[in-house]
């Protein structure tokens, strides 16, 4: 499947690829949903940029510690 993914820390135009990755494996108890779309709020921005710094212990220090960005 296509996703944006980003491997580091920046301005979303910089760091966001759009790559083939392999489709997640599911649980019994979960679902997988066909996303054609998505929103991007100021969270998401401030998540990709690294900014404020205090994020980081959470998101990773240096680098992201996920590639992929949103959690809804």
């Amino acid at each position: 499947m296509k996703a944006i993914i980003r491997s580091e820390y920046g301005s979303p135009l910089d760091v966001f690829e759009l790559k083939d990755v392999d489709m997640p494996v599911i649980r019994d108890d979960e679902v997988l949903v066909r996303v054609r779309a998505a929103s991007v709020n100021a969270g998401d921005v401030a998540q990709v940029r690294g900014s404020p710094y205090i994020i980081r212990p959470v998101y990773g220090m240096r680098r992201p510690n996920r590639p992929f960005i949103g959690m809804d």
